[in-house]
Formats: C-alpha cells, structure tokens, sequence
C-alpha cells in the first residue's frame, strides 16, 4: 500500500482516479478548492461514493496560496490533476488560468522536491498539441489557446524540476475524456443534458470536427499503470486516449439513437482555439505500459447518457 496525493480530487477525473487507486488498495488523500467554475454540489457528489472510506482523507485547499508542506508530508506519489480548464472561458479569464495551472503547479512542485516524493505524476492535455492532434509524443508542441498555452508552461516547469532537482516526473496527455461525471461545460454533457430537456443543441462549426473520446474508466487505467511502474514511467510522457475516432454529427446520431429522442440542432461559429481534429497515438503508453482502452463510444454515451438521466431525474 502507497499513500498518494490527488489534487482536483473532487473533479470529473480526479474523484474517477481516486475511487481507482482505493479499489487497488492504496492509501489516498484528495484535495481540491472548490474553485466556482462549476456547481459546488457536482463535485460533493463526486466525492460521494469516497466518503467514510477508511483509506481515503480529504483536505479543502487552494493550491496558489495554502500551505502544502503539510499536505505532501508522507506521500509516496503525487498525481496532480487540479487545473482550470476549458478553453473559451481562457481567453477571457486568463488571470485565472495563469494562477491555477502555473503558480499551482509550481508551488506544488516545490513542496514535492522538498518532501523528496518518489514520483510527480502531471496530468496534461492534447491541447498542448494545437489545432490537430494526430501524431506521437514527439509532435510539435503549438498550443493555439490561452488554455493550452498554460498547460504546456505546466509541464514544463515538471520537466525543470526533473533537471535541476531530480524529482521524478511523468507527463500524461489526456484525450477527450467523457462518461460519468463529465464537467457541465463540456460538449457530451451540454449535447445530453438539451437532448432530455428538449432543448436546441448548438453545434459549433459544421459538426465535423473529430476526437478520439477516452471513456474516464479507461483514461485512469492508464494513469494508474504509469503509477505503479514507474521504472517504465518517469521521465517520460505519453498521450493517454481511446481508439474510436468520431465527430459531433456522428455523436449526435448516436445519441438519438441510444435515447430515442430526434436532436434539435443549429449551427454556431467554430470556437476559438478549438482543435480540428485529435486522434491519441497511444502506441508509446501501450508498448511501454500495457495501456489498451477498451470502451467504445456507444457503450461510454449509454453509461453517460444514464448517468445524466439520473442526475436531472428523467
């Protein structure tokens, strides 16, 4: 048993990644500050199913101004999920971004050098990659908005920490996680959500734009493999993502076909800083750590699809 911190514990992945490393048997310690992006009450029902876990201990606290000694003390690894995301509200908030997803991740990265953690687990974004995301972890890095541009100065304090300190750090790239939990603000979430409330979906763009959606199960399976071998791990940064490549219009059909309910739709201007197109090149994290997702996108929207019908009682 390892004793891991967890910060953004109360979010979409991090109460996700939480459950996971319990189910595995670790010991672990949730923070997050409740930051006023979404409801409050959607992320104390994340945390639901985590409280009155005798191995599990959460702290309220705002990385870019608590005192986080305290909090790394004892840890054997810390997963840094915490980050303000969402990319329209970055361009418009960008004091925010900056504080949150630099100054946060500095500070923590400080406390965890000097608590000598065995292991900085960073989690990242394909946004990093700019308008298209198609190629492996080497491809050229070109963040197009404000969002992606704070994420990679994130990772690239990790890998200044790594060089000058030697704490050991492994860089995650996620991929267009949805399923349960997902964050209000995000595209499956607002499509589901006016879908049962009978409301017009806006498709932003001509609706062509594609993913590779990662169902969350999935994506911390892998997170959790780059934990538990870090021999494989540090040092290094893989994209963590699904398979199945599709774009909103597909989605869209899917989504009529797995409630019964006819879309309504129009169509919006594309969104700046949005990507194209992303597709994982997961080959690194599958050679290297045994990743291999395995939900499909129509298997993760009914799982998705259910959970929102629970959570808006329809």
């Amino acid at each position: 048993m390892r004793t891991v911190l967890v910060t953004g514990a109360a979010g979409f992945v991090g109460s996700h990644l939480c459950e996971e490393l319990l189910e595995r048997g670790h010991r672990v310690v949730g923070v997050d500050a409740f930051i006023p992006y979404y409801p409050r009450d959607l992320k104390e029902r994340n945390l639901a199913g985590l409280a009155g876990h005798g191995r599990f201990t959460f702290h309220e606290a705002d990385l870019r101004s608590a005192d986080l000694a305290p909090l790394v003390d004892g840890a054997d690894a810390v997963f840094h999920v915490a980050a303000q995301a969402g990319l329209l509200r970055s361009w418009r908030e960008f004091d925010s971004y900056m504080t949150c997803n630099i100054l946060a991740t500095q500070r923590l990265l400080d406390a965890a050098t000097q608590a000598k953690v065995d292991h900085f687990l960073q989690i990242s974004t394909s946004s990093v990659y700019g308008l298209v995301a198609t190629g492996d972890e080497t491809a050229q890095l070109a963040p197009i908005s404000p969002y992606g541009i704070t994420k990679l100065a994130a990772e690239q304090l990790c890998r200044a920490y790594a060089a000058q300190f030697g704490l050991p750090v492994t860089v995650l790239r996620l991929f267009s996680v949805y399923g349960p939990r997902q964050r209000p603000d995000m595209g499956y979430n607002i499509f589901i959500r006016s879908l049962l409330q009978g409301e017009t979906i806006t498709i932003d763009g001509d609706g062509t734009d594609s993913r590779s959606n990662t169902y969350v199960r999935d994506c911390v399976t892998g997170l959790v493999l780059a934990f538990e071998q870090p021999d494989r791990s540090v040092g290094e940064t893989f994209n963590i993502g699904g398979g199945e490549e599709v774009n909103v219009n597909q989605v869209l059909d899917i989504l009529h076909e797995l409630s019964g309910i006819v879309p309504v739709t129009r169509h919006g201007p594309a969104r700046p800083g949005d990507q194209r197109r992303t597709v994982a090149d997961i080959g690194k994290a599958r050679a290297r750590l045994g990743y291999a997702p395995r939900t499909g996108i129509v298997e993760g929207l009914r799982a998705q699809l259910a959970w929102q019908r629970t959570l808006l009682g329809r």
